[in-house]
């Protein structure tokens, strides 16, 4: 199974909003690629949760070590796999580097800076106001409080309690006709809206029935989006990017887009160029079951259940009824990631790359959205860092050299 996919750390492109909070995300073992990239980046977020359960269930005393599981214990100080020479393990032709892909990915537009932008960065920073001026239109998102009554009486599910919904006008949220009646109205104006529920419910006391619903529009919400200009990038970004000015700010996008762009292509042009060895180490093989392991461990303890329950239930995306079941499963992603990761490495080795604490510092801003990367460092530990940063360099190096076609 060929790795189509390069992946890095929560690879964040334009993570501004480390400025408020640490990002994440998440998949599953059914997944290839993404499962183990998905593993590596989450569990930080979850591992709290773990520390705090102190009920270990005894189905799951098999995999008590996962307590003590640490992202950065298989990596030396370099961001190397411990005890572990990459080129032994995978065969790089003298052409390696030799890469050609295709032109389009080595193109990105001022319409495409702007817009990722717009959406990437702005957006992050973006608030909302309470408008009270005008009418409703469809499109707009309001703040509604309702009671619904069927023959006059009140029904469950039908009161906001005076809590406030927030609904967008003709997102089809609401049965069919509410939203509509609200277009036209002015906030503070309160109003009947009446409905019909379908046959096909799904609840026996309202399916086909008149309802009435008496309506409060407290107001529209507005979204405002600052305008950029190099005095709010100077204020907003260069503490956490060392971003100064639109111009810093446009090369950078630039440089996260074209990575984006390449990486794929190029470590599957890279990839089909080595070979490997029949037998990969095991310490590595390992550890990239303990990833995805673990992500199973910490939602079983922070859930209260043992890891087959969770399996089983399909919270995971797909459902196995033991764990050896989604380990079989996962045997592909656990065998490409290590490729990956040994692949990776062996350029490195070859061209002579390693990621110290200084290295670490210095590029970890170039790839990751912010310069200060003590947030990963504390949740991952510095060596898996380091790791993921020399990876980064290598995969930078390689699309500063691919020639197009």
């Amino acid at each position: 199974m060929k790795l189509k996919n390069f992946h890095r750390l929560a690879a964040l492109g334009l993570a501004v909003g480390m400025t408020t909070a640490l990002a994440a995300c998440g998949n599953t073992a059914e997944t290839a690629e993404s499962t183990a990239e998905t593993a590596e980046s989450t569990e930080a977020a979850s591992s709290e949760a773990a520390d705090a359960a102190t009920d270990e269930t005894a189905a799951d005393a098999e995999y008590a070590y996962l307590a003590d599981f640490s992202f950065s214990d298989a990596f030396d100080e370099n961001g190397y796999l411990k005890g572990v020479t990459a080129t032994d393990y995978v065969t790089l032709p003298d052409d390696y580097a030799d890469i050609t892909i295709n032109a389009d990915l080595g193109q990105v537009s001022e319409e495409d800076i702007d817009n990722y932008i717009t959406s990437n960065v702005l957006s992050k920073f973006s608030t909302t106001e309470q408008v009270t001026d005008r009418a409703a239109a469809d499109g707009d998102t309001v703040n509604i409080d309702y009671v619904g009554r069927i023959d006059g009486v009140a029904f469950d599910g039908g009161d906001t309690k005076g809590n406030g919904a927030d609904l967008t006008l003709g997102s089809g949220t609401y049965v069919d006709n509410f939203e509509e009646q609200i277009v036209g109205h002015n906030p503070g104006e309160t109003f009947d809206v009446t409905v019909t529920f379908p046959e096909d419910y799904g609840n026996e006391d309202l399916n086909g029935k008149e309802a009435v619903f008496e309506t409060t529009l407290n107001y529209i919400e507005n979204t405002v989006t600052p305008e950029l200009s190099d005095e709010w990038v100077a204020e907003n970004l260069a503490a956490t990017m060392s971003l100064n000015n639109v111009d810093e700010l446009k090369a950078f996008v630039k440089s996260t887009m074209l990575y984006d762009n390449q990486a794929s292509d190029v470590y599957t042009a890279l990839h089909d160029k080595v070979s490997y060895a029949d037998e990969l180490p095991q310490t590595a093989l390992d550890y990239y079951r303990d990833v995805l392991l673990y992500r199973i461990y910490t939602y079983a303890q922070n859930y209260g259940t043992d890891m087959t329950t969770l399996l089983s239930s399909g919270m995971m995306g797909a459902t196995y009824d033991s764990v050896d079941a989604y380990l079989d499963d996962a045997t592909d992603s656990i065998k490409s990631i290590t490729q990956q990761a040994l692949l990776m490495q062996a350029v490195a080795e070859k061209m002579g790359f390693k990621c110290d604490t200084d290295t670490m510092n210095a590029d970890f801003g170039r790839y990751y959205g912010t310069t200060d990367p003590s947030q990963y460092v504390s949740a991952y530990g510095e060596n898996y860092i380091k790791m993921n940063v020399l990876q980064s360099d290598v995969m930078q190096n390689l699309i500063d050299n691919v020639k197009y076609e």
